[in-house]
């Protein structure tokens, strides 16, 4: 397992560990409920720095962006960034990911999922005809998510950069805790607001900004938060978690991501998922509250009042802000109206539940 530049802080924090996409990652400090919380009420951090970051530059960088995403890159202008997914030729999803522009027109920044890290390099590698010039530094950068309403009051004397005005998916450059060039993103998976920080991993950098930002976030009572709340979090959203929400299998569309989806560029398997557009999909992602006691779980069957199956659970959590289960599965698109009475089977029982609106909080 390959550790990130935090283990000793997690492990002096009395971190239950475990591995995740090859990495030895903290699941929980205080508890899951404790801290997804303290993400939904003040401010938590996340150590992410599992995540992949390829920079890709040139002349023809974002011609190659083009090709290998579904949402439109040219609309970005440097400080920008844009929620986009690599499709696959048969209109799958290899990945989702976020594309950061650097500088317009010739340096991008490209952060995927841990676990797809080596697929997606190889696939976008396959498209680079053009010399685009590509590094994949993610081994050598650290990642925090700094999430929740206080995020960015607890960090603004860290940096001279104006934070607290940070629009949505925009990002600075700015020296950080006495730490140059660390991107300040106002991006997060929690829905609760706040930022993500990216820094080069050398010398004492990871230590020097974990420590800061700790300080510096004592009066706001922050806390280390692991991937347990970072699932509840995401989940109470309705954000997808590759792997789980979506893979290869499952198209934008049917993902619910028509939205990064952009028709007026060329893209790979654009045909495939404009004709799937016209033609109506089958399935749909949908997410869903349980009536009836029961928790459910990934892979576990959904089906109508008769016992039919009708779709399949992906993911599936015992919400803590709604005191209530609830789910995203894949069903057929004649049962994913809102409020459709639908049964999740568990241990062999049809536990009733209903199609419900996200983000669920």
């Amino acid at each position: 397992m390959k550790n990130t530049p935090f283990i000793e802080k997690h492990l002096a924090l009395g971190a239950k560990m475990a591995e995740f996409a090859g990495y030895n990652m903290p699941i929980s400090y205080t508890g899951i409920n404790d801290e997804h919380f303290a993400v939904r009420t003040s401010v938590g951090v996340f150590d992410v720095s599992h995540m992949g970051e390829f920079i890709l530059k040139g002349e023809n960088a974002l011609d190659l962006i083009q090709r290998v995403t579904t949402n439109d890159a040219s609309k970005l202008t440097a400080g920008k960034a844009q929620y986009s997914c690599l499709p696959n030729k048969e209109g799958g999803i290899v990945d989702d990911l976020i594309v950061y522009c650097l500088e317009e027109n010739k340096s991008y920044m490209l952060v995927v999922n841990a676990s797809n890290i080596e697929k997606d390099w190889n696939w976008i590698s396959s498209f680079n005809t053009k010399n685009v010039e590509m590094h994949n530094i993610s081994d050598k950068t650290a990642l925090l998510a700094i999430q929740g309403p206080n995020a960015t009051k607890a960090l603004q004397a860290l940096t001279s950069a104006d934070i607290l005005n940070l629009k949505y998916y925009t990002f600075t450059k700015a020296n950080f805790a006495g730490v140059d060039n660390v991107i300040i993103s106002a991006t997060g998976y929690t829905g609760a607001g706040g930022v993500e920080i990216y820094f080069e991993n050398s010398g004492d950098n990871a230590s020097k900004i974990w420590d800061a930002i700790f300080e510096e976030g004592k009066p706001f009572n922050i806390k280390p938060i692991g991937l347990g709340a970072r699932d509840t979090l995401r989940l109470e959203m309705g954000y997808c978690l590759y792997g789980n929400d979506i893979d290869d299998t499952t198209t934008p569309l049917e993902a619910g991501l028509g939205w990064i989806t952009k028709f007026s560029k060329d893209f790979t398997a654009k045909e495939i998922i404009e004709q799937q557009k016209a033609d109506g999909i089958k399935r749909k992602l949908v997410g869903f509250e349980m009536i009836d006691r029961g928790i459910p779980r990934h892979d576990y069957l959904i089906k109508d009042a008769s016992g039919n199956t009708i779709g399949k659970v992906c993911s599936g959590t015992q919400s803590p802000s709604l005191g209530k289960a609830i789910g995203l599965g894949y069903v057929a698109t004649n049962q994913a109206t809102l409020d459709t009475e639908i049964f999740i089977e568990i241990r062999n029982n049809l536990i009733k539940a209903k199609v419900a609106k996200t983000p669920f909080v």
